[in-house]
């Protein structure tokens, strides 16, 4: 029960340390993810298809100046926002949908029964192609926001999809309308351009619930500011386009930036789409700025599509940009709240490390850990309170989380202050990174492993040893064997002997294995009191023993073994009954070379061994 208990506090304690770890990593995380829609499968494509057909109608009643296309295109952007914001399993009911809403409109209001299918499968493909590259490249992230879902939006509906639909919506126009194909593919192409510009965001806005959620968290201010500054705009926009006896389009460039800076993306859509139905209704009435250009009216709407377009790059990515520049502050004060409340009650040691090693932030519980106020900390290097052994394992650790900033790494050391029986401590590192996804830092995790390494040596302790004779263990003698090579290659000396119990067997058939585990225990202790304390006496298996002589050459080393044979004259009792008997053994010696492997003197003093047991055993000889 009490084991249970421990694995279940240090389970919470990793929990913290996680947390605070996952609080650092998430820190400077800015992309704001959405979840995606489940529209009605029989309700929701039959509302798409209606609000569909009611846009594509108006768009053509009021922009087909020349006969050829619209020049005004808002339908596709309803059906971008569509696919955008559902699931897959959506799509082809959406486009079905809005396919025959496009059929139809053509039909009725276009040019005709002819375009109608054509034109159907090139603005369902321009919807659907802007929807395939946007899903593929931002992996259902929210295109609104953030600067690169907003680029890969306009790259993916100005730089292919209008291109490439244009050119096949401006060959069936040159073949069903007085209009020729370079003219049609421009009216295709600003059309569809600004019409998915300015509307296909606040579209976005309004499906995923962006504006409900912005009226619900926004306080009364901010929301009395955004409305000032939109109706400030909007009269701004009314004087240009109706009052003013100049043309000043640029005027509404300053308003327009102020909202994008205080209301952000949303308020800058927003403005944008005032701007379009206040100067687009002005320029449809042959008045405003526009008028000046000395052409049709069909030309004179493409120039205020550009005009829209380009107050729509000018606004939205600085308006993108800045919501996510707050988005990250909001992030970073909700994050630094939780780190300092889990870290000044945490037991464990947290430290804010700086890209350089310098300690930034100590948490309180550094003066009971490590013994030093947590003001006295901050400005250290962290590397100070490491004993020096242990410092470049820390160092390495550090820059290792610097260098894998999604990863956590772990680093055991001695501290250089010890307190109480504090000696030994881990580190859990991770890295801190900015908005750009760079690391800016390293929290360090700093615990108490004295209890564990304690645990730790007693277990390996226990391992080393011959649970029945005291020796050294298998693993632990060649281990021994294994340094002593090493040494002797820097120009020491060394032997390794072999012994086998002559006769053992019969020992446990006599008088069973409890005597024989007597004779071995028995067998060990006569070794070492012949040993110096140096040499290791190991128990590589049954009645099989190995000796490491350190410091003794093979002269040494026979003369060692021969008085071990001789302290195994005096019998050994093997019962309470006073039964005893004598043993012996046979030995194979070898001289440690220093660039013979271990398999190879192993295998020198084992042929040695069995020679001696073939000469009449209670031998030693000497390895070829």
């Amino acid at each position: 029960m009490r084991s249970g208990r421990m694995a279940a506090g240090a389970a919470r304690r990793w929990t913290g340390r996680e947390q605070i770890l996952r609080i650092a990593w998430y820190r400077g995380r800015t992309m704001l993810r959405f979840v995606l829609r489940h529209p009605s499968p029989l309700f929701a494509p039959l509302m798409t298809g209606c609000v569909y057909f009611a846009v594509a109608s108006v768009a053509l009643l009021i922009s087909r100046f020349e006969g050829g296309l619209a020049f005004i295109w808002g339908a596709n952007a309803f059906l971008m926002a569509e696919l955008l914001t559902s699931r897959t399993a959506y799509w082809p009911r959406a486009i079905l949908a809005c396919a025959l809403a496009s059929a139809l409109a053509t039909l009725l209001f276009g040019m005709g029964a002819f375009a109608a299918l054509p034109m159907a499968a090139i603005n369902v493909g321009e919807a659907l192609i802007v929807a395939v590259i946007c899903r593929h490249f931002l992996h259902d992230r929210a295109v609104t926001g953030s600067v690169r879902p907003l680029v890969v939006f306009i790259l993916a509906l100005c730089g292919v999809a209008d291109v490439v639909t244009g050119l096949a919506a401006a060959s069936v126009a040159a073949l069903l309308s007085p209009v020729g194909f370079t003219a049609s593919w421009l009216q295709w192409y600003t059309g569809h351009a600004l019409g998915g510009l300015i509307c296909t965001p606040i579209l976005l806005m309004l499906l995923q619930g962006e504006f409900g959620r912005w009226m619900r968290d926004t306080s009364r201010s901010v929301k009395v500011e955004a409305l000032a500054l939109l109706a400030l705009f909007a009269l701004v926009a009314v004087h240009i386009f109706y009052w003013a006896s100049y043309p000043m389009l640029f005027a509404p460039l300053l308003p327009l930036v102020l909202i994008a800076f205080r209301v952000g993306h949303m308020g800058a859509a927003a403005a944008i789409l005032l701007l379009a139905i206040i100067g687009g209704l002005a320029t449809l009435q042959g008045i405003g700025p526009l008028m000046i250009i000395s052409a049709t009216l069909g030309e004179r709407v493409q120039a205020f599509q550009f005009y829209l377009a380009l107050s729509f790059l000018l606004s939205m990515p600085v308006a993108a940009e800045l919501n996510g520049r707050q988005r990250l502050f909001r992030m970073l004060q909700d994050s630094e709240a939780r780190f300092r409340a889990i870290a000044e009650h945490s037991g464990d040691v947290v430290l804010d490390i700086s890209l350089d090693g310098m300690i930034e932030y100590a948490s309180p519980s550094a003066l009971d850990q490590i013994g030093c106020a947590p003001d006295l900390l901050v400005g250290q290097s962290a590397a100070n309170l490491v004993a020096p052994q242990d410092r470049a394992a820390v160092i390495a650790a550090h820059q290792q989380a610097l260098a894998q900033p999604g990863t956590v790494h772990k680093v055991e050391f001695r501290p250089l202050l010890s307190v109480s029986d504090l000696d030994w401590c881990e580190m859990v590192n991770r890295a801190v990174v900015d908005g750009h996804g760079q690391p800016s830092g390293v929290i360090g995790m700093i615990r108490d492993i004295s209890r564990h390494k304690a645990r730790q040596r007693a277990l390996q302790q226990v391992a080393a040893r011959d649970s029945l004779t005291g020796a050294d263990s298998r693993r632990a003698f060649l281990e021994k064997l294994d340094g002593e090579i090493l040494r002797v290659a820097k120009g020491g000396r060394s032997s390794l002997l072999l012994i086998d119990i002559d006769h053992f067997k019969s020992v446990n058939d006599r008088f069973g294995h409890s005597a024989g585990d007597r004779v071995l225990s028995a067998f060990v202790d006569r070794l070492r009191q012949g040993l110096r304390g140096a040499d290791s006496v190991g128990r590589l298996g049954g009645e099989e023993f190995a000796i490491l002589f350190v410091d003794s050459d093979i002269a040494g080393a026979s003369m060692t073994c021969e008085t071990l044979r001789a302290r195994m004259a005096m019998p050994i009792e093997v019962n309470d009954r006073g039964e005893a008997i004598a043993i012996t053994f046979s030995a194979g010696l070898v001289q440690l070379d220093g660039f013979s492997p271990r398999s190879t003197m192993l295998e020198a003093a084992d042929r040695a061994l069995y020679r001696a047991k073939h000469s009449g055993r209670n031998c030693l000889r000497l390895a070829a």
